[in-house]
């Protein structure tokens, strides 16, 4: 989908290669520029086996990558990174602004190298409030935007508390993405390039509080921020005879069938149910006479009853057993592949089918500099090709 277009990725651990893995999966050409030797962190997250270079979530977020190490303060490297954005559609980097000014790769002087190019800078903070100069992690931004004070809510333990997943990183990535895209899209309408800037900050808290903010949207606010739904203690998965399953029970109809297959009809007309629902606090007790009444069966037992009477359901399965989920082994979701540095391992294939664009193999996560020679001497090839004749 995106075959031609060539994205310069100066980022680094997470937020800018997730994005950048998802325009590679989508047939950009991403040349990933990393520091010699020790390449970027995101390299030694995860067991590099034999090699420590080559972590196994590397494997994922640099797939279908190009990489080229450059030491931006030596001339001559500094001098092939110019070549390079030159030749580039976009250029990404989450180097701070002073550092990335003072290595001569600012927006004004790409812009110089290339009139149209796509200058997009992944941050921590908007650069134009009071953190703009701050550091930013997934952990930082979880606790700046309240996310740490999301399972105390639930389960009355004060302790803030972070998502265990590079949450926000992530999220920023896919922010990312959509920005090169939109920007990419304005380009081809009317020939111009920009800057963009990215802020995980902002983009986390706009993912976050979509929900969230709740009733503290409005002015004056009707109610506390926090989604009631989502922090209700009783809505975790239910106990059955031999593990855990989720039910949802989304609307009344859902509802009321739901308490019919449980035998539990009369609680939807108990005088305490009534009163509940008069406060809209009525699901609390729905959620437990749920699971007062699930491990009186088999997980498997529930499901097959549930489907036949269209209630949402699923196992609670254990994180190690999702690679062998059925319904992934007949999409093709994860395919086992041989890497020609690592061995076997296996590919989740990307989630977006497009009906225009016939599924290809990604290409393989690179060695640090492991394209450096071949992009040198292509970069030198243009150069004698544009050069004038004597």
């Amino acid at each position: 989908m995106l075959s031609g277009i060539r994205i310069i990725d100066l980022t680094t651990v997470i937020f800018g290669p997730y994005a950048t893995q998802m325009l590679a999966d989508l047939g950009a050409e991403v040349i990933k520029v990393e520091t010699p030797g020790l390449g970027d962190v995101s390299r030694y997250l995860g067991s590099g086996v034999p090699d420590p270079t080559m972590g196994s979530i590397h494997l994922t977020v640099n797939r279908g990558k190009r990489s080229i190490a450059l030491d931006l303060k030596r001339p001559d490297d500094a001098a092939v990174l110019r070549d390079l954005v030159a030749s580039a559609d976009v250029f990404f980097h989450n180097v701070r602004g002073k550092a990335i000014e003072r290595l001569g790769f600012d927006y004004a002087s790409c812009k110089a190298l290339k009139a149209d190019i796509i200058y997009v800078h992944g941050t921590g903070f908007g650069q134009d409030g009071p953190y703009a100069d701050l550091q930013a992690y997934d952990d930082v931004i979880q606790a700046a935007t309240g996310t740490t004070s999301l399972l105390p809510r639930v389960d009355g333990n004060p302790a803030p508390r972070y998502f265990p997943s590079l949450i926000a990183d992530k999220i920023a990535g896919q922010f990312g993405a959509q920005a090169i895209l939109a920007a990419l899209v304005h380009k081809f309408r009317t020939g111009e390039g920009q800057a963009v800037e990215v802020p995980m900050f902002e983009c986390f808290a706009s993912f976050m509080l979509t929900e969230h903010l709740r009733d503290d949207t409005l002015d004056p606010p009707i109610g506390p921020a926090g989604y009631p739904r989502q922090l209700d203690p009783t809505r975790q998965p239910f106990p059955t005879a031999d593990g855990y399953m989720a039910i949802v029970p989304y609307t009344p109809d859902s509802t009321a069938r739901l308490m019919g297959l449980l035998g539990s009809e009369t609680l939807l007309t108990s005088p305490e149910f009534e009163a509940a629902k008069a406060k809209g606090q009525h699901m609390p007790l729905v959620y437990s006479e749920i699971a007062r009444k699930t491990p009186a069966r088999t997980t498997a037992e529930w499901l097959e009853l549930f489907a036949a009477n269209d209630i949402p359901a699923m196992a609670a399965r254990d994180l190690q057993d999702i690679r062998a989920d059925p319904h992934f082994a007949s999409t093709g979701f994860f395919r086992r592949r041989e890497h020609p540095d690592v061995g076997g391992f296996y590919e989740m294939q990307p989630p977006v089918k497009f009906g225009a664009a016939p599924a290809r193999d990604i290409g393989f996560a690179p060695r640090i500099d492991g394209d450096g020679t071949a992009i040198r001497a292509e970069l030198a090839a243009s150069r004698d090709r544009t050069s004038p004749v004597a």
